[in-house]
């Protein structure tokens, strides 16, 4: 299974995509979508919006998942973020691919094991998971690494589920 993690943003958009072939999990690419400050906001969504289309239909994922905006003080930057954010759903779902999302702390929780956890043993566990020989950078793609393992975890999980209460 081909999944597609992204770490929303309007000026850096990090994506990584990840094989999963039963437990083991292999990267396939990974990088960001950036857009230039002082560019009009619509332009710059655009930009998300076309480069994710790109993605998708250059390394077929199967699955996409998102990690849930964390809402802080600037409003106008959760606005931006949010803005992005629909793009990029907009974008996975005109090519019929389920959407999952992550708050941060799941995202930890999958990761290291502790809800809040720090962010450089994040990025450490990515390198250790996926065999890198550095973390990814900006930390923008290492967080999108991060929610595309979470999801391989979250849906192995929830597949064993469904499996039982089917039965």
């Amino acid at each position: 299974m081909r999944i597609l993690g992204i770490d929303p943003g309007i000026a850096i958009v990090g994506f990584g995509f990840i094989d999963k072939n039963g437990s083991k999990l292999t990267p396939v690419q990974y990088g960001c979508i950036q857009t230039e400050a002082h560019t009009p906001e619509e332009e710059r969504l655009l930009h998300v919006y076309e480069g994710m289309l790109q993605l998708i239909d250059r390394y077929k994922p199967e699955a996409v998942a998102l990690e849930k905006l964390f809402f802080n003080r600037n409003v106008t930057t959760a606005m931006s973020v949010g803005q992005a954010r629909g793009v990029l759903v907009l974008a996975a779902v005109q090519r019929g691919l389920p959407v999952a999302e992550y708050t941060p702390m799941q995202v930890k929780q999958a990761i290291v094991g502790y809800g809040k956890a720090e962010k450089k043993q994040v990025q450490e566990m990515v390198r250790m998971y996926l065999k890198l020989s550095a973390v990814p950078k900006p930390d923008d793609v290492a967080d999108a690494l991060a929610v595309a393992i979470c999801h391989a975890h979250s849906y192995t999980l929830n597949s064993k589920i469904n499996e039982v209460l089917r039965k």
